[in-house]
């Protein structure tokens, strides 16, 4: 599975802007490349089918301009990706997660079922359509989102209405909030707001690590989530909050307990990931050896903190193209052992698609506000390109 995410809370950031990163990397044993482009309203379309799951959704007559950076090799659907609405709303989706089998025995996914048999002869059984996925979602979102809370909203109807075949967190923004949603099991979700003064940071696994259900069924300040979730929870007997009376779930879970995995894989393939960006931006922590803070296995790592200092595009950067240097887990270097050295996935792969770090500047105008920087291939050996969103088109050498 693929991709890495890091956020940026506005008074977490260097100049006061929010600040939602991703890496999109294609799949084992392959290379996906990319391109950017602008999708004016008269080519949105009216009425979508994806391509994998075979889902028709009419969509609104009222798309507005967005940027996107969708698959170049026609013939599996379009993959957005990442982009900004003409109003200076952002989107980032996906990054894949992990659940739980128990979850996944709760709300199935809704996966795509092929017709059997042909059309009008006896046994014949007519095709079923499989939910939402990463190669649906910015199309069906980010034309229509006023705020990052719209969009979590927008996106959570479709999902409660339609489903999904695969777990993923995608990230809203606008100039003054950042939103992460995360979809648990077939038709639930969550979605928490990234304190202004933190940065969250995410491998390809579950990971909001506290939620509170009062707020995401009154006020939603900082919590929204699935109309049933906590009837679903209680139903399924899905929380593992400690020190909880009753049956029902508690106010306030850890819904990593509750929905993730923490499965031999997880800390090969994921928690090395946190640990080594959380180790870059906060290394007064203790790190290394038998009275470190967190380990690369680590299965508490926080969902987010407070920097140590301000963040900065420079930071994303290094962070998302990053090896382990310094390490003995560096797969470049030469400290450690050859075992060490290949024991953890690193987060700058040679399979890294693009980076798209999206950035909006409350200090600058609303046509100036949304940059959208960009990098292609191997984050390890590639650099950043600072364009603005709010365009009529992309540069030819990105887009074509």
């Amino acid at each position: 599975m693929p991709c890495t995410t890091i956020l940026v809370g506005k008074n977490a950031s260097y100049d006061g802007s929010t600040l939602v990163a991703r890496n999109e990397d294609s799949s084992n044993g392959v290379f996906e490349p990319k391109r950017m482009r602008v999708v004016h309203p008269d080519e949105q379309p009216r009425v979508y089918t994806s391509v994998l799951s075979h889902l028709t959704v009419e969509l609104p007559d009222n798309p507005m301009r967005y940027t996107s950076v969708p698959d170049v090799v026609p013939g599996h659907g379009i993959w957005a990706e990442a982009g900004f609405n003409e109003l200076n709303v952002g989107m980032s989706a996906t990054e894949t997660l992990t659940t739980n089998e128990r979850v996944r025995g709760a709300d199935p996914l809704v996966d795509y079922v092929p017709a059997k048999g042909n059309e009008g002869e006896d046994g014949y059984v007519p095709a079923q359509p499989g939910g939402l996925g990463e190669e649906d979602m910015v199309t069906l979102v980010l034309p229509y989102a006023k705020s990052a809370r719209d969009g979590v909203r927008i996106l959570g109807d479709l999902l409660e209405r339609y489903g999904t075949y695969e777990n993923n967190g995608i990230a809203f923004s606008d100039v003054d909030e950042i939103w992460w949603l995360e979809t648990i099991g077939g038709h639930h979700w969550i979605a928490k707001r990234v304190p202004d003064d933190a940065y969250v940071t995410m491998p390809n696994q579950l990971g909001i690590d506290s939620f509170d259900l009062d707020d995401a069924e009154g006020a939603q300040a900082d919590h929204m989530c699935s109309a049933d979730l906590r009837a679903w929870m209680a139903e399924w007997h899905l929380d593992l909050t400690l020190g909880v009376e009753g049956d029902g779930p508690a106010v306030v879970f850890n819904p990593r307990e509750a929905f993730g995995s923490h499965s031999d894989s997880d800390h090969v393939y994921n928690t090395p990931r946190a640990w080594y960006m959380q180790r870059c931006l906060n290394p007064s922590d203790v790190w290394d050896g038998p009275d470190a803070d967190f380990t690369p296995e680590s299965d508490d790592i926080p969902w987010s903190r407070v920097p140590e200092r301000k963040v900065t595009i420079e930071d994303i950067k290094y962070v998302l193209s990053s090896h382990y240097q310094g390490t003995e887990y560096d797969c470049y270097g030469s400290k450690g052992t050859p075992a060490t050295r290949g024991a953890y996935r690193p987060i700058g792969i040679n399979r890294n698609s693009q980076l798209a770090v999206l950035q909006l500047r409350s200090y600058a105008q609303p046509a100036y506000r949304a940059v959208q920087w960009m990098a292609f291939g191997s984050n390890s050996f590639n650099a950043l390109v600072p364009l603005y969103a709010n365009v009529e088109t992309m540069p030819e050498y990105y887009a074509d």
